[in-house]
């Protein structure tokens, strides 16, 4: 009976001792469990920055490369040769620039803005909503703009804004709205447009390049389109001098009217505006 007596203390820490190490195990698996959830989830998160970091660079590069390229292809600096480009206003983000030449537009006919609008068949739609002027990095997608094309809302972040000049290809559109923002009028005419009306519109950009944009844009439903920050006019029809007459006025009253003064940027070289347009003999 003694002996029995004796052995309940030893059986009772026998079994205490199991339970703690049963105890000690799980918590054991339980830390283990949490490292490589931890170490998962941070593999993962390396991988998704990664992605990011990579698309940033590749992003960086081609905008590199095509202003290397812009350098060749326009001649340089602000002067930008034929195409006008103007890397002190932006980045060419690679887009091909239109090194073409253009006739010299006949003289003004019609001044009134309005009225040549009406001949010709455009729609004015003047002082629209804001659509939001966040930045955002050149990787995001694009936002749904209300307008096409659109004429203000989210864009890029700098240095990317789409830089002034002629372009041959169609830039993105959180680009080019960026430099709506700044100012900028933009002259875009879809691509299917004869090649002798397109040449048009570039001898008329050639007499106001300065803090303009010109390039073909597939997505609209125009075959000539107008913007600044705010301000659209839409040509369903190109309809020769009566349209190069409309986006002269256009330009006389919107150009230079964005949320931030078109002076502020890569304004320093000379050269005609829309408000101060080469002289032409026509």
């Amino acid at each position: 009976m003694a002996t029995a007596t004796a052995a309940a203390p030893l059986l009772w820490q026998d079994r205490g001792r199991n339970v703690a190490n049963r105890r000690e195990e799980e918590r054991e698996r339980l830390r283990q469990a949490r490292q490589e959830r931890e170490s998962g989830q941070a593999k993962s998160e390396k991988r998704r920055l990664l992605a990011v970091y990579g698309a940033a660079g590749i992003i960086g590069l081609l905008v590199i490369a095509g202003s290397v390229a812009s350098l060749s292809w326009g001649g340089g600096g602000g002067g930008g040769g034929k195409s006008h480009i103007n890397l002190a206003s932006g980045s060419s983000n690679g887009v091909k620039p239109d090194q073409r030449t253009g006739p010299a537009p006949p003289e003004i006919k019609v001044s009134n803005l309005k009225e040549a609008a009406k001949q010709a068949g455009c729609t004015l739609r003047l002082n629209l909503k804001e659509e939001g002027h966040t930045h955002i990095p050149p990787t995001a997608p694009t936002p749904d703009y209300k307008t096409n094309p659109p004429t203000s809302g989210n864009h890029v972040e700098p240095p990317y804004q789409q830089a002034d000049g002629a372009y041959s290809e169609m830039p993105g559109e959180i680009f080019f709205v960026h430099s709506l923002e700044h100012g900028r009028m933009e002259i875009q005419y879809s691509p299917e447009l004869p090649e002798e009306d397109q040449l048009a519109l570039k001898g008329l950009y050639d007499t106001m390049y300065k803090g303009v944009l010109l390039f073909p844009n597939e997505n609209m439903d125009y075959e000539v389109a107008v913007t600044t920050w705010r301000n659209l006019m839409g040509c369903p029809k190109y309809k020769g001098a009566i349209t190069l007459d409309a986006i002269r006025d256009f330009g006389k009253v919107n150009w230079g009217h964005g949320r931030e003064p078109v002076t502020a940027f890569g304004f320093n070289e000379p050269g005609p505006t829309p408000l101060e347009p080469e002289e032409t003999a026509g």
